[in-house]
């Protein structure tokens, strides 16, 4: 089976597969909220400027996580082979926006992604399920979905 593969061109796509992976993982809060390891999040999981007593609408809360998510794929871009499938990249992209885009380049799933290993790229998703140093059941299902989704692209 041939799959469509996207390269930068493309990001528009992948951004709105990744929002779709995201946006139930992270859950929507309007008010801000200190997550499981303390660190202040609202709306789906953003961190950058948040403080405590801070409230948005769920509109603002959607925009900004297309803003963000098409900021985590391009940030994590020149960290990957420049064409996927879109599904695998997708799933690059929910988990560097969970994890940080600077952990994800470092990580192992850039390295075999850039390495040409893409099966082996996909499985590193399910290293990522510590918090706080210890194991969250969430995160090992979110991983688990991501790496689905990964694999679905290489199919």
């Amino acid at each position: 089976m041939i799959r469509r593969r996207t390269a930068a061109g493309g990001a528009a796509a992948v951004i709105a597969a990744a929002v779709a992976l995201i946006a139930p993982w992270e859950g929507l809060r309007t008010a801000s909220y200190k997550d499981i390891v303390g660190v202040w999040t609202i709306c789906y999981g953003e961190t950058l400027g948040v403080g405590g007593g801070q409230t948005a609408t769920p509109e603002e809360c959607r925009d900004q996580l297309a803003r963000r998510t098409a900021q985590f794929e391009a940030e994590i871009r020149p960290c990957l082979p420049p064409e996927l499938p879109i599904e695998t990249r997708a799933a690059f992209v929910s988990a560097a926006y969970n994890i940080g885009s600077g952990a994800f380049c470092r990580s192992s799933m850039s390295r075999r992604a850039l390495a040409g290993d893409l099966p082996g790229a996909c499985d590193a998703l399910t290293m990522w399920v510590k918090a706080g140093g210890r194991t969250v059941p969430g995160l090992v299902t979110r991983r688990t979905a991501e790496r689905a989704l990964c694999l679905s692209g290489l199919d």
